[in-house]
């Protein structure tokens, strides 16, 4: 007995030390660089980084194209997955596939399907052209490439929370009497709230931190098409280094906010379920 609690206690801090040396290598020492590296030449161009026009228009466009996709993801994962657990129609299988595709498919090669799709040689461009609407190397193709790449998330949180508490309790509100809209806010919502908002959390983050489909779409136009990622890489790539750290250090400040975000949810949710 003893040589086991003996084997045991050398496996959980073998298995401790290699958690927290690879925290240490890939999370830890790479934001402590963002640091050091941001304030290396003081506050001033840290400001003056920040808040730069370029930046300014680089993060609004990032906000927006975010919100934008988390909106668009949130209706559509709830859609998915209320039709995927609730109703029984052929295909089901296909659908869920499809929707886990953008997971699976580089964001690269995502940007340049759109790229066949919207571009000059599709053939959509000459409709879309004498409507007035740009979608390559302008804001709605930023937009459409972040939807893309988030579309997932919302749906995949609320899945398997609405397998697992079934009909049963929305079937006895609709013998009662129970419209539609009554039963999913006072039966199903209080059930899938946190899963649903621990989802949106999930989008926000990965539509801030897109790069690949984005860069591919932007066309790189400073001040018009840049997110917040593509303008720290165009810095980058002048040598301007204390300012690219300086910008990366927003999108920093922006995931510890959704990680603190994501921990006070899922401790409420906890919390509610005990």
């Amino acid at each position: 007995m003893e040589n086991n609690k003996t084997e045991s206690k050398a496996v959980k801090y073998l298995l401790i030390g290699i958690s927290v040396l690879f925290l240490f290598v890939m999370l830890v020492l790479p934001l402590f660089v963002v640091v050091t590296e941001t304030l290396k030449k003081g506050w001033q161009i840290y400001v003056e980084a920040v808040t730069d026009s370029y930046t300014i228009d680089a993060l609004m466009l990032t906000l927006k194209a975010t919100v934008i996709a988390v909106l668009c993801n949130t209706f559509f994962g709830l859609c998915a997955a209320w039709a995927v657990t609730r109703f029984q129609f052929k295909g089901k299988k296909i659908l869920t596939t499809l929707i886990d595709v953008p997971v699976t498919v580089s964001p690269i090669i995502a940007g340049l399907i759109y790229l066949l799709v919207f571009g000059k040689q599709s053939i959509l461009y000459p409709y879309l052209q004498k409507a007035g609407i740009q979608i390559v190397f302008a804001v709605p193709g930023i937009i459409l490439a972040t939807v893309f790449v988030t579309f997932p998330f919302v749906f995949r949180e609320l899945l398997p929370v609405l397998e697992s508490i079934g009909t049963d309790e929305e079937e006895a509100a609709a013998l009662m009497g129970a419209k539609g809209w009554t039963i999913f806010s006072k039966i199903t919502f209080p059930h899938i709230k946190w899963a649903l908002l621990y989802g949106i959390v999930l989008c926000t983050a990965r539509a801030m931190g897109e790069f690949g489909a984005v860069s591919v779409l932007s066309g790189h136009l400073r001040g018009l098409t840049n997110t917040l990622p593509l303008h720290v890489e165009i810095l980058f790539n002048e040598f301007q280094y204390v300012p690219a750290f300086a910008v990366s250090s927003i999108l920093v400040i922006m995931a510890v906010i959704l990680l603190i975000i994501r921990s006070i949810m899922e401790h409420r949710g906890k919390k509610e379920e005990a």
